[in-house]
């Protein structure tokens, strides 16, 4: 099971084929699912059905045990492990490790970036000032569907320096006064589409329509609409912007891993494809050929890649490296499903700041163990 866009089904079933070449007997069929279930849908509603799953990595402190998916260490594959772990963009390789074991490998790197029309704007402002300007000319849109208009929350006040997901309360209240006031002044400026799409959504509008906004300031990355022959109007992506000062850090980190379900009955079979995948010459090879967004910093630093690719990997790479993990405790998801609504209904105008931030705290509150 994977996620439905080019970029999550086509290099899955591209190495599949090619897997299947090299051992014979062996066939390995993907099924796909909305973004959105892909964010929502537990994991053990799927571990007893399929081998292989492109997991999303807040859901592992959940599972990690619930005994339904196969740790890769312990395996008499340390070596293997270890390279993967150095050859990890950000933290995308430990976001998958919980309670001291490794529960996906990375095959997919993502956060929060920006995006142009280079053939409407000459560059990606550094500032929020700058993002400022070109919101008041009409020029700004990005994601703001709630699981979108919570990880920004989050990156902004990550951003600003603030404490986020602490056991003793969910965010800062100064910082998290000030994101919701800016988020409000940017999002009355924009186009109320704007709160009804995700990342995707805002790319295909951009990549696809003439008159679209020329600029996305905060957006989970997707090197298919960097890449000749994708869409109609390429993007350009670049590093967010930093809000007091020209800083990417703070995103909060996404991607995606594959895991293997103890439920398998080829649990060796399913660990090979996996390793194999995740590795250096797969990913910046047939992975990435086939419309990935290799997690594996071998394929960022390769200059076929990056060519491809209008610069997306050495383009983002310093926002990648500087993202933030978000809490993946068992009870966060129903946090970030709630968290997500709240933050959304502020942006309709429907809560003060002051009854989003305690309604935030509550939701928060309620999610720890």
């Amino acid at each position: 099971m994977t996620w439905d866009h080019s970029r999550g089904f086509d290099p899955m079933v591209a190495t599949s084929r090619a897997f299947e070449a090299a051992h014979p007997g062996v066939t390995i069929t993907w099924e796909k699912r909305s973004l959105q279930a892909f964010a929502d849908r537990p994991i053990e509603e799927m571990a007893g059905r399929y081998d292989l799953m492109v997991i999303d990595h807040p859901h592992v402190g959940e599972v990690a045990g619930s005994g339904l998916l196969m740790p890769f260490d312990g395996q008499g594959r340390e070596a293997e492990l270890s390279a993967l772990a150095a050859q990890s963009v950000g933290l995308s390789h430990p976001s998958y490790e919980f309670d001291g074991r490794q529960w996906s490998l990375a095959i997919d790197a993502a956060t929060p970036v920006a995006a142009f029309r280079p053939d409407r704007l000459e560059a990606a402002p550094e500032t929020w000032d700058g993002v400022m300007v070109l919101a008041r000319q009409g020029r700004v849109a990005f994601a703001l569907i709630p699981i979108n208009a919570l990880m920004t929350f989050m990156g902004m006040a990550r951003n600003l320096g603030a404490d986020v997901g602490r056991a003793g309360g969910f965010v800062d209240r100064a910082a998290g006064e000030t994101v919701l006031a800016r988020l409000g002044e940017i999002v009355a400026l924009m186009d109320p589409r704007c709160l009804t799409l995700d990342p995707i959504g805002i790319y295909e509008w951009m990549g696809r329509t003439a008159d679209a906004p020329a600029y996305s300031p905060y957006g989970y990355g997707y090197t298919n609409y960097s890449r000749a022959g994708y869409c109609r109007f390429p993007l350009i992506f670049a590093d967010a912007p930093g809000l007091e000062r020209a800083d990417p850090s703070g995103t909060v980190i996404g991607g995606t891993g594959i895991a293997v379900s103890t439920a398998s009955k080829h649990v060796d079979l399913a660990l090979d494809y996996a390793f194999w995948i995740a590795g250096a010459e797969c990913q910046a090879g047939l992975f990435f050929d086939a419309g990935g967004q290799p997690g594996n910093a071998v394929a960022w630093e390769s200059d076929r890649c990056n060519t491809a690719s209008r610069n997306f990997f050495r383009g983002t790479r310093a926002t990648l490296e500087s993202a933030w993990l978000r809490p993946r405790h068992d009870g966060y998801m129903g946090f970030q499903e709630k968290g997500g609504d709240i933050v959304h209904a502020f942006l309709r105008g429907e809560a003060t700041r002051d009854a989003t931030l305690d309604a935030l705290e509550k939701a928060w509150a309620e999610s720890l163990p």
